[in-house]
């Protein structure tokens, strides 16, 4: 079994607000042996950090691997053959950033999950939703005003985010079905969207009886459901029917969100792609439509964040990006840091967001009996946030599952 040493960490988790004192950790086979101030492996090949940052490897909870293209309804008409191609384009990509793992809350499916754990290509660990779900005219329906071709019910292709479905019959069978697909989680569109044609921001997706009965679906199959939500009306809908995951919340109000931390439920903001939507959505095909809602909820997203860290509601990272734009996942870390402490930013990306995973103590930390996902960082991030972005490049080393997936110098 092959085993790493590494010496002269100081360890980044999100825990603390100043680094560790220097420790070694014991890296065998894929996992995490041992931490702490004296650690001796005979066997183990010795990598001296020289009191560098060591991190557990980062954790997107809010991407979409299939979204090749920014125009969702077109990647959706897409080959499968090409979409997967791209897919583990972009999925290598996030890996060199130093996100190992990453949940996919809409579009991929259990094949593609399969061929990542089967190890031919460089790619994040995949938790996936399997296909969203949405209502007729909700935020995946892509067939426009003038467009009445009856929605498909099966053989969704794999860009395609959702499905449709309607009633409580419908949308019982259709968590059943994402679920007996392989979905870890059931991923519903509760408000409108940007990126659909029909369904305005302030849209509500589903209603109560709906939400209530997938959330019993989900919790029958021992799992939970994150929703796309917006407004604060949205939002608190959700909560009140057991939704667990929140994602982007950026019109959420005080008392909504002490509700939802009051019951353990965890948001996903994601700032950064309402930003790169409006400055770049338009040229790389986000229909104009779309980038015209964006507005309505980009101004918002920075007061959103106060809001909920004073209400204690969990915030785990996310980015959302489309297309060429998934160059931008790392910038989330700097957006946040304008309005949040340094270490609780990582804190998304680490430990946060693996509970939010059901991966706690498996990801997102840096102790015995963790996967060893590491990534190795030049200076400090809790100094400087921009050493976890462009593309790598300050993070001379990524393991993954006890595999380097770089190691450059550490001269």
């Amino acid at each position: 079994m092959a085993s790493t040493l590494f010496t002269n960490a100081r360890i980044v988790d999100g825990t603390q607000p100043e680094r560790g004192d220097p420790v070694s950790v014991l890296v065998e086979g894929g996992q995490i042996r041992e931490v702490g101030k004296k650690v001796s492996a005979e066997k183990a090949k010795v990598v001296d950090i020289k009191g560098r940052t060591l991190m557990p490897g980062l954790i997107d909870a809010h991407v979409h691997v299939v979204a090749g293209v920014a125009d969702l309804g077109r990647n959706a008409m897409l080959p499968d053959s090409l979409v997967t191609a791209r897919a583990f384009t972009i999925m290598g990509e996030m890996l060199g950033r130093g996100f190992t793992t990453v949940r996919d809350v809409g579009g991929a499916d259990y094949g593609l999950k399969l061929a990542t754990e089967e190890g031919h290509f460089p790619t994040p660990r995949l938790v996936i939703s399997g296909k969203a779900l949405s209502q007729t005219g909700g935020h995946c329906d892509f067939r426009g005003r003038f467009d009445d071709r009856p929605a498909g019910k099966t053989g969704h292709k794999l860009g395609s985010l959702g499905r449709l479905c309607d009633g409580l019959d419908e949308v019982r069978r259709a968590a059943r079905e994402e679920i007996k697909g392989g979905a870890d989680f059931v991923k519903i569109m509760a408000n409108g969207g940007c990126a659909s044609p029909t369904d305005p921001i302030h849209f509500l997706g589903f209603s109560r009886s709906e939400l209530e009965a997938i959330v019993e679906e989900a919790k029958m199959a021992g799992t939970y459901v994150s929703a796309h939500v917006y407004t604060d009306e949205a939002i608190r809908r959700c909560v009140e029917a057991g939704v667990h995951s929140l994602e982007h919340c950026n019109l959420i109000q005080a008392e909504t969100a002490k509700l939802a931390a009051s019951k353990g439920f965890v948001a996903v903001p994601t700032l950064v792609t309402y930003d790169k939507l409006a400055s770049e959505g338009g040229k790389l095909g986000f229909p104009p439509d779309s980038v015209a809602k964006v507005e309505n909820v980009r101004v918002a997203g920075m007061d959103s964040l106060g809001i909920m860290r004073k209400a204690g509601l969990a915030m785990a990272y996310g980015s959302d990006l489309l297309g060429e734009m998934h160059r931008h996942q790392s910038e989330e870390f700097v957006i946040r840091g304008r309005a949040l402490p340094a270490h609780e930013v990582i804190a998304s990306a680490t430990h946060v967001a693996a509970k939010l995973l059901k991966l706690e103590g498996k990801i997102g930390t840096v102790a015995a009996g963790a996967h060893a996902d590491l990534i190795v960082v030049d200076g400090d991030p809790l100094k400087d946030l921009t050493l976890l972005t462009r593309q790598g490049r300050h993070m001379p080393v990524i393991m993954k599952g006890g595999a380097f997936i770089k190691r450059g110098s550490l001269n």
